[in-house]
């Protein structure tokens, strides 16, 4: 069910938790360290990805306290950069045109800038929206 008012929606934490051994329901709601881990590890072995069916609805309040509501739609910018985050879409839809061209020509400056959008994503999203 969609919620309006969440910054984060469950449905999609659920979703990305089914790539959960990435660590992509992680990264979704702010925890990039052990988003990282998990991804590292293919989710602690599974046994974390697990566990994590049943965190994800703390995940999902926990992130939607956190990070400021806004114009921005968090969903929206995680779907951009996921799938074409090496062409800067996610930024340009953050308003941040001159470095979404430069990811354009440049993959996401070589793939380490869309990695450092991984981690910080979440928060780019929510200072943009304060």
């Amino acid at each position: 069910m969609y919620d309006e008012n969440a910054t984060h929606q469950k449905a999609i934490g659920y979703i990305l938790w089914i790539f959960g051994f990435t660590g992509s329901h992680r990264f979704y709601y702010g925890k990039p360290l052990s988003g990282t881990v998990y991804f590292l590890t293919l989710g602690l072995l599974g046994i974390g990805w697990i566990i994590d069916l049943f965190l994800i609805p703390a995940m999902d309040r926990d992130a939607n306290m956190r990070f400021a509501r806004g114009p921005y739609d968090y969903t929206v910018a995680w779907v951009l950069l996921t799938f074409l985050g090496l062409f800067g879409f996610h930024r340009m839809y953050l308003g941040k045109w001159i470095t979404g061209i430069i990811y354009l020509f440049t993959g996401g400056i070589f793939g380490l800038g869309y990695l450092y959008d991984f981690w910080t994503l979440n928060e780019q999203v929510s200072q943009l929206n304060n």
